[in-house]
């Protein structure tokens, strides 16, 4: 007994020991900072050298750093694989296909890669190093008000982001990544300014130019619109085109600036009835604006979710920087351009920026070199063009895709774009190897015979390569 009673009052004097000590500790580092903040009118002492950290471990990136030193996956292995699968009947008679090493280019697997083909929707992938390229990842899309000092007029002016959310916005976007503009936050702060200049009733007008030219690409099909794959492009829109039911808006710029007139008249600004279309003026002076997410934000989501119309958007955005017009047309000559600087304009063919347009053509080739392009791109800028493909079995359009027993090993390995239209599909992304080493590919069907067994075999090839 004696000696337990004992040994409790050692623990416990050896326990207020180190409380008194981190007491003591505490006092010094806040009479330290004090002295450091307070001496000299704030200048602080030579800086005393401190311990280095102990360095936080996590987990590694999804996809890690290239390996030089890793080996390559046997040719021969490999290509015989992929050539056994390439033959399933549903993918049809035209078939393409590459496997390439991100960081020298060495191609390892050359199934036809030269043959152009209808690319779907990893035509995204293209739109995404594009715009990364030349309107920067850090750059957002400006929805604005200006006002006219001779009058009380107000021109609600598009910039082209069509992520903007309307009226019904907290009930469709939730916890939506990334979190877009409102029109409701842009009718806050115009209100806001015309009530601190005595302003309580306008006139307003709407300004869609930042976009010109049709609202369908050449190649586009009608029942793109009523089965809802695809809205009219504008230069002002909300909600992507589309109403709180889901259904495409036959004029997305009146409906916006009607829905904006609706908010502002919540604020306590009375709207004149007759809304129309207009020009913002040289020396109307801007009141309000908004800002979209920035652009590598939304690259992500264009490529995750396979946005049409924010890939359209995008596209002619490229235009906009690149001094073409703001047309499907420019569009395209501005990416190319863009591609020419990059060095990948070799095998790519485009009329949209989304890949709806049938008249499309990529060879599988330019789609592995592209993304080779991205991985080793030095400063970062494309590196979104990366983290924006979907996560096999995980995210986006390959989130319920990778279950099956010959693909299941792929899922958290393979990152790829998708591409599907009525006999089409495609696949393009990313792997790393069980060495180490990072493998772009690109294999695509455009004859496809069965969907269905042709999104299986594509899945299975990209799960050949993350397993090589």
């Amino acid at each position: 007994m004696f000696r337990l009673a004992r040994n409790e009052v050692t623990v416990r004097r050896e326990r207020w020991l180190v409380i008194a000590t981190l007491a003591l500790l505490q006092i010094h580092a806040v009479v330290a900072a004090s002295y450091v903040l307070g001496r000299d009118g704030g200048r602080a002492p030579a800086p005393i050298a401190s311990p280095r950290p102990t360095p936080l471990v996590t987990a590694g990136p999804v996809l890690a750093a290239a390996d030089d030193k890793a080996h390559l996956p046997a040719k021969g292995t490999l290509a015989a694989k992929l050539t056994s699968v390439m033959g399933t009947p549903g993918l049809g008679p035209s078939v393409a296909g590459i496997v390439m090493d991100a960081r020298t280019g060495a191609v390892l697997f050359d199934g036809r890669s030269g043959k152009p083909m209808t690319p779907a929707s990893t035509t995204k992938v293209v739109t995404a190093a594009a715009v990364l390229a030349t309107v920067g990842p850090d750059a957002r899309l400006v929805t604005k008000v200006v006002r006219d000092p001779a009058k009380n007029a107000i021109v609600l002016v598009g910039g082209g982001d069509p992520t903007l959310a309307g009226p019904g916005a907290g009930r469709r976007t939730g916890d939506a990544y990334p979190k877009p503009a409102t029109l409701a936050q842009l009718a806050a702060r115009t209100a806001a300014a015309l009530k601190a200049a005595n302003i309580r009733s306008v006139t307003l007008s709407y300004d869609a130019s930042v976009f010109s030219g049709p609202a369908t690409a050449p190649g586009w099909l009608p029942n793109y619109f009523t089965e809802g794959s695809v809205a009219l492009i504008s230069g002002l829109t909300m909600d992507e085109g589309r109403a709180e039911d889901g259904s495409l808006l036959p004029d997305p710029p009146r409906a916006t600036a009607t829905a904006f007139a609706g908010l502002l008249e919540k604020q306590g600004i009375k709207v004149a009835e007759n809304i129309r279309p207009g020009r913002a003026a040289g020396g109307m002076a801007e009141i309000a604006r908004v800002e979209s997410p920035p652009v590598y934000a939304l690259v992500e989501r264009m490529l995750t979710l396979s946005d049409n119309v924010l890939a359209e958007a995008l596209a002619r955005h490229v235009a906009i920087k690149e001094g073409q017009p703001p047309t499907f047309t420019g569009a395209a000559k501005a990416i190319r351009a863009v591609l020419t600087r990059l060095k990948a304009e070799q095998g790519i063919e485009l009329s949209d920026g989304s890949g709806l347009s049938r008249r499309n053509r990529i060879t599988p080739a330019a789609l592995a070199r592209l993304l080779a392009i991205a991985v080793n791109q030095g400063d970062g800028s494309l590196h979104s063009l990366i983290s924006g493909l979907p996560v096999a079995g995980f995210t986006g359009t390959l989130h319920d895709r990778y279950h099956r027993p010959r693909s299941a090993p792929g899922a958290g390995l393979v990152r790829a774009k998708t591409g599907t239209l009525n006999g089409v599909n495609t696949l393009a992304g990313i792997t790393s190897t069980s060495s180490g080493r990072v493998l772009t590919f690109a294999f695509m069907a455009d004859q496809v015979a069965d969907p269905e067994r042709a999104i299986a075999a594509l899945d299975e090839m990209a799960t050949i390569v993350s397993q090589s």
